[in-house]
């Protein structure tokens, strides 16, 4: 009797795993799109309404084949501009194919801006990286402000961050050399260093990396980020220090831990408005 109940019990626990699968597949491989406005006194009036698509942490992760579905899921955004906020690569895996399959296809829909990650960095072969970034037309910012400049003249501010350069006085240099009243966005890999951010007076700050917790429970948020440990602070959504706001992707891949729960694959879009 004693082994028929046991027999039941894993019978019972195959099935679970089972129906289990299609689950965790569909939360790793579905796409969300996350919106958010930030409004500024700053934005020149004629950017109104400029959209900024955010992707990060792609981990060399698929969405179709040639990354067809993540890239008809961007184009439909309609961006102004589209910014790769770190890890577009995993350290421990030096095929590249699916992450320049994401930026060949990318270029081809707006303009694009892309810093550096921990794992693009820890990358036996960053240079390789950089070159084929910079081959592709992608604009990779190693910590340098550009310009995004309309047809009307007006613009405002972009700092690209290297990740290798989060916690020293970098920041602050590039900072010294922006007028407080052009509106400036840093593209950092990076949330836990927000305070730092907030100290150099950055407006909005878009940033990655803590993949969304990987788990995340309802009523809760985020289990785990990585330097975060658990139950960090800044793992997906908006953040407020003073007058500085801080959006963070929940990125698309994953690198450590295999698979994500009640955190689908995260599109980020932001729209500007003045005030």
């Amino acid at each position: 009797m004693l082994k028929k109940k046991r027999f039941a019990k894993l019978i019972v626990l195959t099935i679970l795993l089972i129906a289990l699968c299609p689950f965790l597949y569909w939360q790793n491989n579905d796409l969300v799109v996350s919106r958010y406005t930030y409004s500024s006194v700053l934005l020149p009036a004629s950017f109104d309404g400029f959209t900024i698509v955010q992707i990060s942490d792609l981990h060399n992760a698929c969405f179709g084949e040639d990354q067809k579905n993540l890239l008809a899921a961007i184009s439909r955004q309609e961006p102004d501009i589209i910014v790769i906020t770190g890890d577009l690569i995993n350290s421990d895996d030096q095929d590249m194919e699916n992450a320049m399959a994401f930026v060949d296809g990318a270029t081809a829909i707006a303009p694009v801006y892309f810093i550096s990650g921990n794992h693009d960095l820890f990358t036996e072969d960053t240079c390789a990286l950089r070159d084929q970034l910079i081959d592709a037309g992608v604009i990779v910012l190693e910590n340098e402000i550009t310009t995004i400049q309309n047809e009307g003249g007006d613009s405002f501010n972009l700092i690209g961050l290297s990740d290798a350069n989060l916690a020293d006085d970098t920041l602050s240099n590039l900072c010294a050399e922006i007028e407080n009243t052009d509106l400036t966005i840093l593209l950092a890999h990076k949330p836990q260093f927000f305070e730092e951010y907030s100290d150099n007076d950055v407006d909005l700050v878009l940033s990655g990396h803590a993949h969304g917790g990987q788990i995340r429970l309802p009523f809760i948020g985020g289990v785990f980020a990585p330097e975060q440990g658990f139950f960090p602070k800044y793992t997906a959504g908006k953040y407020q220090i003073q007058d500085t706001t801080m959006i963070v992707s929940r990125g698309l891949g994953n690198s450590v831990l295999p698979f994500r729960l009640f955190n689908r694959p995260d599109i980020v879009v932001i729209t500007l408005e003045g005030q």
